[in-house]
């Protein structure tokens, strides 16, 4: 335990012991959790934000998110997107395309009234960048590795029970907390130890996850193509690298993970855009299965679950964590603007679940239709599809429509920032 968002490995608490209660305790400090410290930490209130997770471990993670302006514009209102602008790709253009169909969409920033379509960054450094925001933010407490074992509301208290160190010796301590979010992930042991029941299906398919060295300088594209295995999104990273996530049957998805890199690189190749010749693959390759999943409540009394501990969307589109960002902004807002006593309350709660549940639910459900119209070989569906492509083509109004919704600028957001409208 530490007194300021310093970390350590070594827990310094005794067995047990009650720890200084807070306003708020964020269980889970991924990008999620770590961009909701980083927008209360000029609050005056007091955090605890707990990670089981040993902190050098959780920063190796080799995931890259695609962030859509919406992201953008939270970080730019929470005071942080200079910060991460030096660690992350813009990318201006977007191709999306159905199999080797000759009809390719084209999206582009004058679609959107933005300077750019959206941002690509790794794991690491988008989440070594909230970190080092928090380091000098002395109303939040970094508890790593701390797990979670019971929570239980007394009166206007959530009582949280931690315990580190050698599981053969555990240390063992309470934390008080008006407000505890799970921000936990989508397994969230916090959400099942609250009950809280998860709603959906796991697709037929993985995704393999990839990163590519281009030999030669590429235009800065992002391409998400159609093939009857599942989508591939091609998202453009700094250094001219590419982050490949390849949708495939979950047998197919092993075999070619586990392939050797050269090996890999010829079966993936004929996939990719013919430019991007000379291609050698970066680091681990790594496998996640596609899932959808959707709670029926984000909230309980002095509880509150938010990004994949909340819900999961199948990967196409890159909406995962564009989703638990405005969970953040939506839950951030509403703490910053409610008073002290009331930070917990349950009929608070209930008005954060009704803002971001429907508008979760539109996204899933797009991304699921998505997935299921393109994943999909029988004609009468590929005729419709491409019949939709070249609606998109024909008619610039629909296109952008489309644009703004998968950038989340259709929806309602907190504060009073008017978005940019586009051509």
């Amino acid at each position: 335990m530490t007194s300021a968002f310093a970390p350590s490995e070594q827990s310094l608490v005794a067995s047990p012991q009650d720890l200084p209660a807070v306003d708020v305790a964020i269980v889970g400090a991924g990008i999620v959790g770590l961009s909701l410290a980083c927008a209360l930490r000029n609050s005056g209130l007091a955090i605890a934000l707990i990670e089981a997770t040993p902190y050098r471990r959780e920063n190796t993670k080799g995931q890259a998110y695609a962030l859509h302006q919406v992201s953008r514009y939270f970080f730019e209102e929470i005071g942080v997107w200079d910060k991460l602008m030096p660690h992350v790709q813009p990318f201006e253009v977007v191709q999306l395309s159905d199999e080797r169909f000759p009809l390719t969409v084209h999206f582009s920033p004058a679609d959107l009234g933005t300077e750019a379509l959206g941002y690509v960054g790794e794991h690491s450094a988008i989440a070594e960048t909230l970190q080092s925001v928090l380091q000098s933010a002395g109303n939040v407490t970094f508890y790593c590795p701390w797990r979670v074992v019971t929570n239980e509301v007394h009166g206007d208290r959530a009582q949280l029970t931690l315990i580190s160190g050698d599981p053969g010796e555990p240390k063992v301590a309470h934390l008080a907390a008006r407000l505890v979010v799970a921000a936990d992930g989508g397994k969230s042991p916090l959400r099942q130890q609250m009950g809280i029941e998860p709603k959906g299906w796991q697709y037929p398919q993985s995704c393999v996850v990839a990163t590519l060295d281009v030999a030669h300088p590429q235009p800065v594209i992002a391409y998400e193509r159609f093939w009857p295995t599942g989508p591939m999104g091609v998202l453009p990273l700094p250094r001219n690298r590419y982050r490949v996530v390849w949708t495939l049957p979950h047998p197919e998805a092993e075999a070619v993970a586990a392939l050797d890199d050269r090996s890999f690189l010829a079966t993936l190749q004929p996939y990719l855009d013919p430019q991007m010749a000379e291609i050698t693959a970066v680091g681990d390759r790594f496998v996640f299965p596609a899932q959808f999943m959707q709670v029926n409540s984000y909230a309980a009394d002095r509880f509150v679950v938010i990004g994949d501990a909340a819900h999961r969307c199948h990967p196409v589109g890159g909406q995962g964590l564009n989703l638990g960002l405005r969970d953040v902004w939506n839950l951030a807002q509403q703490i910053l603007a409610s008073p002290l006593e009331e930070i917990g309350d349950r009929r608070h709660l209930m008005h954060f679940h009704r803002q971001r549940w429907w508008q979760n639910v539109l996204t899933l459900a797009f991304t699921d239709f998505l997935n299921r119209l393109f994943s999909n070989t029988g004609w009468p569906l590929v005729a419709v599809r491409r019949c939709g492509l070249g609606l998109l083509c024909l008619l610039p109004p629909l296109k952008r429509l489309l644009l703004r919704f998968m950038a989340g600028l259709l929806l309602p957001l907190p504060g009073d920032r008017e978005f940019p409208r586009g051509r």
